[in-house]
């Protein structure tokens, strides 16, 4: 699923190569990760588009679509979710980072989720 964050989620092709039900699968990841398969996504979703919006001057249209979703109205209300500012008003408030790659992905990643803390 990280490395095809930007395809549509199959639960059940996912579920199919780890031999298991859809259901079961969507238990275990949840037990495992603490969210849902689909709010997985979603979140891997949203750190990507946050790094585009700091790094490229491409339009919130085009990184929406870059990064998966369908919908600019889900990719906004998603981003405000997570990040908890308009996608817009993230970038004018997020330049590029100037430090180790380990550091930015630590700085880029969302502190909460749909109102819990994440860690």
């Amino acid at each position: 699923m990280d490395r095809a964050y930007a395809e549509p989620l199959d639960v059940r092709a996912v579920a199919a190569v780890a031999h298991i039900s859809p259901a079961h699968f969507s238990r275990c990841f949840r037990a495992v990760f603490g969210e849902s398969p689909h709010r997985y996504l979603q979140r891997r979703r949203v750190e990507r588009s946050m790094f585009l919006l700091r790094e490229s001057g491409r339009t919130v249209t085009d990184i929406c679509f870059d990064v998966g979703f369908s919908s600019l109205g889900t990719f906004s209300r998603t981003f405000r979710e997570i990040v908890g500012q308009t996608p817009s008003a993230y970038r004018e408030g997020h330049g590029p980072i100037v430090a180790p790659h380990c550091v930015q992905l630590a700085a880029m990643r969302p502190r909460s989720s749909a109102g819990r803390r994440t860690q």
